[in-house]
């Protein structure tokens, strides 16, 4: 049995790196004073805007730059790994990499991933300004013993994303973090939800949903158990959940439904 504590912070970043990263830096304390192993925050934690433009690559930093160094320092300092979004300088200088950041309680990276499915969809463009993250990427990593895999928003909506994370023979992660900034909209809400339970319930994993707060975005944090129970959920204001993964529940519900032995078919990478 592996067990952690996990959190997700529910907030609405700003224009402003500094001031997102203070936002961490409170959320973090909190977590760490209600037991949080692991803190998950938002798609875009580091700068957001209504608009994927020009001032998202001016904003954007390598890995090595200010606001990840930050973060570094803020694991630390509150002894909790950290799952960040962040807009990550690419090779073209008129672009940007959407990228997550996991950071260990030692501050260090121990697994970054960049999107794969951009947000072209619903009116937007993100590979207008993005480069997408290559599909053979495995993103999953080990913390006391629970493996965390990692995706990010849009590829909620393509299933074998979470298949290969949860797969014995590729990821076998236990949970799964889906950072996101879910753009408000006629039954937004009702995807979001519905695309999370599912992604849990297929692969019997447990998903952990972080969303941005409004005005933008929906909210709708939730952490999800391997059969596809919300154990933790907030509305639409900015908060912070805070809930368990238990991998003795997984085996639990893998031994009543084990769906993911049974399966037939394997995930490929698609040439582009």
């Amino acid at each position: 049995m592996s067990a952690l504590t996990i959190a997700a912070a529910q907030f609405a970043p700003v224009d402003d790196p500094d001031v997102n990263l203070e936002t961490v830096r409170s959320d973090a304390r909190d977590a760490a004073a209600r037991g949080a192993d692991v803190l998950v925050t938002p798609e875009y934690t580091s700068y957001f805007t209504p608009d994927i433009d020009d001032r998202f690559v001016g904003a954007a930093q390598p890995l090595d730059g200010p606001f990840v160094t930050g973060l570094r320092a803020i694991a630390r300092e509150h002894g909790l790994a950290l799952v960040v979004g962040v807009a990550e300088t690419a090779d073209d200088p008129d672009r940007f990499r959407n990228t997550l950041v996991a950071v260990d309680r030692s501050g260090e990276i121990v697994c970054t991933y960049r999107k794969v499915h951009l947000y072209d969809a619903f009116g937007s463009r993100e590979s207008d300004r993005i480069d997408a993250g290559d599909p053979e990427q495995l993103p999953v990593f080990d913390l006391d013993g629970v493996r965390i895999g990692l995706e990010t928003c849009y590829d909620l909506r393509f299933p074998e994303v979470t298949r290969r994370l949860a797969a014995t023979e590729t990821g076998a992660a236990d949970v799964v973090v889906l950072p996101a900034e879910w753009v408000r909209g006629p039954g937004k809400e009702h995807h979001w939800r519905t695309l999370l339970t599912a992604r849990a319930i297929e692969n019997t994993v447990w998903v952990l949903g972080a969303g941005q707060a409004p005005p933008i975005g929906i909210g709708g944090s939730v952490l999800l158990d391997p059969s596809g129970v919300a154990t933790a959920a907030l509305g639409a204001e900015p908060g912070l959940l805070v809930g368990a993964v238990d991998t003795d529940v997984t085996d639990a519900v893998r031994r009543v439904n084990p769906s993911l032995s049974l399966r037939r078919y394997d995930v490929t990478t698609r040439a582009s």
